[in-house]
């Protein structure tokens, strides 16, 4: 079957920032080769005492503050603020290819809730990348995918409809900055809409999440409690029984 191509949908990217105007540039920069154009790019400010506010100015982007602090309210105060009929997700330290916002769309056709991809790491050694990206993202994805009965979604590479986020913006746990966002909102969304991971939609990020086993140890404690708190609403195996009963 021929591929449809991507949909006329309007597109707000959402970013959520604090303190990081040297990465936020080079996002934004990347944001404006796009070869389809995104409606807007909302750069969420949670409380930066850098220049981040001024970068995103200078790029055009609109900049929402957002003083609660964490990344689950910085994310779902950008979703309530998008305009787009497609709000895409990224971080700041996100490099998206020229073509992201379009293949983005192409992902979200007819029956499809949201889309996510994966990355590669720019600022470590190819070798290393590789095994980084195998160790880190792979096992992401499978491991909450059997947590959630569903393909999960990823921050720094992802796309839903707003109609979407309107039905399950009341579900996130937005007040909870000890949560993994991107996961929480994958649980919200439930195992009755369709997430599409398309293997091959890839970004450029940081690998500065791996540096440090203390960083490493608080991903994890997150991972942990983004499930604990999903999971009392709706354990794994009513989630699984959901998404496979006809």
């Amino acid at each position: 079957m021929a591929d449809p191509g991507p949909s006329s949908a309007s597109v707000s990217v959402v970013i959520p920032v604090k303190d990081d105007a040297v990465a936020l540039e080079r996002c934004l920069a990347a944001l404006a080769r796009q070869t389809v154009a995104p409606l807007e790019v909302v750069v969420v400010d949670n409380g930066s005492v850098d220049r981040s506010a001024e970068v995103a100015a200078r790029y055009g982007a609109r900049v929402v503050p957002e003083p609660t602090p964490g990344i689950p309210a910085a994310a779902a105060a950008g979703y309530d603020a998008a305009l787009g009929d497609v709000i895409a997700r990224c971080d700041a330290d996100t490099v998206p290819p020229p073509d992201w916002i379009h293949r983005l769309l192409t992902g979200l056709r007819p029956g499809v809730d949201a889309v996510t991809g994966s990355g590669w790491f720019y600022d470590l050694p190819p070798l290393v990348r590789v095994v980084a990206r195998w160790a880190y993202l792979t096992t992401y994805f499978l491991s909450v995918h059997a947590a959630l009965g569903h393909p999960t979604l990823w921050g720094s590479n992802m796309a839903l409809s707003r109609r979407s986020w309107l039905d399950v913006r009341d579900r996130v746990h937005r007040s909870d900055p000890e949560l993994h966002d991107d996961m929480d909102l994958a649980f919200a969304l439930g195992p009755g809409r369709t997430i599409r991971h398309d293997r091959s939609l890839r970004v450029g990020v940081s690998a500065r999440c791996l540096h440090g086993g203390g960083q490493l140890r608080r991903r994890m404690r997150r991972a942990t409690r983004t499930l604990r708190v999903n999971w009392a609403d709706q354990p794994p195996w009513e989630r699984w029984r959901a998404r496979l009963t006809p």
